[in-house]
């Protein structure tokens, strides 16, 4: 998560905060450079890297356990590079037109999201294999990409108006369908670890829905009062895909449904 996205860290320290693809560990990026943490043990966080030679880490990147991260710094916003942390040397970097707003990674793609495109690269090479181009403006960089290689699926808003959102097949490089998922822009979205389902809320935040994918039936509905809007800022699912976290703002509170 992009702390600026959300109002920043009140020390004005930190400024991205993640956790890898099956959460094992954590990523923390700040203006001294950036940490990863081990999630082994629920009782303590256990340091296992630390890189401060360049500042100011907006964007940092696990790919699962390995060695290989991605990472973007407020210095130099339009350029990616991709590291592997315990040799300390940089694989390769790449740069591009606009500002990146978010990076995506799974065993075999790893995306780059601007403000109107979206880059998706061929992780074994870096190669970059298809942009999509010219997409509806999504200045938070919005975006959910599967884990699992074998539904390699990308979600993204399809408006900025309304919460539509497009399903992109990353293997095959082709648009699979579009999700009418909301009256309002979509806030926030997540696929399930193996890719089949989707969840999604809107700006308004009272309504949440499950999709399966890719066909992008509706699947499940949760609704919360109507009287006030709330802002939620992350969802996800269990492993096992029987319950999911919402993430709301307005009370920094987190609320867990089957």
């Amino acid at each position: 998560m992009n702390l600026a996205a959300y109002g920043g860290d009140p020390t004005g320290n930190l400024l991205c905060v993640n956790f890898n693809q099956d959460c094992s560990s954590l990523a923390v990026g700040s203006k001294a450079g950036y940490k990863l943490f081990s999630l082994n043990s629920v009782e303590k966080l256990e340091e296992i890297y630390e890189y401060g030679e360049t500042e100011d880490i907006c964007i940092v990147e696990r790919l699962f356990s390995s060695s290989l991260v991605a990472i973007v710094s407020l210095s130099a916003p339009r350029k990616l590079k991709v590291c592997h942390f315990k040799k300390g040397t940089e694989i390769c970097n790449y740069s591009y037109p606009n500002t990146i707003l978010a990076v995506r990674l799974n065993r075999v793609r790893l995306l780059v999201v601007l403000e109107e495109s979206l880059y998706i690269h061929n992780i074994r090479d870096m190669k970059v294999l298809h942009t999509i181009r010219d997409t509806p403006p999504n200045p938070s960089g919005l975006c959910a990409l599967s884990v699992n290689s074998d539904n390699c699926y990308l979600a993204y808003p399809g408006s900025n108006q309304i919460g539509e959102v497009q399903i992109f097949d990353c293997v095959n490089l082709r648009a699979v369908t579009m999700i009418p998922a909301h009256d309002s822009p979509v806030a926030a979205m997540a696929f399930n670890s193996s890719g089949t389902k989707l969840s999604t809320a809107s700006e308004k935040g009272t309504v949440i829905r499950v999709f399966s994918i890719p066909d992008g039936v509706k699947l499940y509905e949760f609704r919360r009062g109507v009287k006030r809007c709330v802002t939620i800022n992350s969802l996800a699912f269990s492993h096992d895909s029987l319950f999911f976290v919402r993430i709301k703002q307005h009370r920094n509170s987190a609320h867990f449904q089957a």
